[in-house]
């Protein structure tokens, strides 16, 4: 049984749209064609491969046929590359990566863009927590991860980067309102904390290293990096910032330490094993840059 590439492009397209409508409109085609792709596509594997809710997801039949389609994307890119054809009417390989919102907003942006200076890539990036990320690789819905996960994924391959270091900080005034004798366990049960999400453990980690009720404080809740450091920033709770983001205003005393041990969270760069030369060059500039700019444990 061979699997049709047009058939397995189709199915990836419409996991990236979210529906039927909006792939047929990327392909140029109409609904009812996306529709027919995929039936004939089910009828070829004997299986169901998509689940027609909103956005669409696949089944684990559809995952590994996704994960077919974009590999078979890169392997023809390459092959493209090796001969020296230039893509169709400028077209650039879209490469999905996932990456976890401290790195995104500190470290990873930068050697993007030096790759896509030197080859025809676009980028689209997944944002994920480090300890989540892994599981997109896993789905097929990206080639490349920072992760916190060390083992590799199957049909994957691992670099270290380094690790990721956060401090407990707040500002001046925050502490004096709320810890005027120290953050103590008495002080830390009643001080408004911010995690980023519910999945947000780094808080709950070193407070419970301090021995205060992690279940206690009031919490915000603020997704996103820069606005995270923001609410910090503005007083809004206390929180555990990245080095990256906390240094500047701690030396001019915007920010003051808790004090407490940092907490250092290690990251690795994991990618499909291909023998690929536009996934070699990705992983070559990330893991340069996370080992020039993260902490050695």
């Amino acid at each position: 049984m061979r699997i049709p590439f047009d058939l397995a492009e189709t199915l990836a397209v419409v996991v990236d749209e979210g529906t039927l409508d909006a792939a047929a409109r990327r392909l140029h085609v109409t609904p009812s064609a996306v529709s027919q792709r995929i039936k004939a596509l089910e009828e070829l594997l004997g299986r169901t491969v998509l689940v027609r809710t909103k956005p669409v997801t696949t089944t684990d039949a559809g995952t590994a046929v996704v994960r077919l389609a974009r590999q078979a994307a890169l392997i023809e890119h390459d092959t493209l590359a090796e001969l020296g054809a230039d893509p169709e009417h400028g077209a650039r390989t879209s490469v999905a990566l996932a990456v976890n919102a401290d790195s995104l907003a500190t470290w990873f942006l930068a050697p993007l863009a030096r790759l896509q200076e030197r080859h025809p890539v676009v980028f689209e990036l997944h944002r994920d927590d480090q300890d989540f990320t892994a599981g997109l690789l896993e789905s097929g819905t990206v080639m490349g991860a920072v992760t916190s996960r060390a083992a590799p994924v199957a049909g994957c391959r691992v670099s270290t980067l380094g690790a990721m270091r956060y401090e407990a900080v707040a500002t001046p005034a925050f502490v004096a309102r709320w810890m005027p004798d120290g953050a103590d366990a008495a002080s830390l049960a009643s001080a408004p904390v911010i995690d980023f999400d519910r999945r947000d453990d780094l808080q709950t980690r070193w407070l419970t290293a301090q021995g205060a009720d992690p279940a206690a404080p009031p919490r915000h809740h603020v997704p996103a990096s820069a606005d995270f450091a923001t609410a910090t920033m503005l007083g809004l709770g206390w929180s555990l910032l990245p080095t990256f983001q906390s240094r500047d205003p701690m030396a001019d005393g915007a920010l003051v330490a808790l004090g407490g041990p940092p907490i250092d969270v290690p990251l690795h760069w994991q990618q499909w094993n291909l023998r690929s030369p536009l996934l070699a060059a990705i992983a070559d500039e990330i893991v340069a840059e996370g080992r020039r700019v993260l902490s050695r444990r």
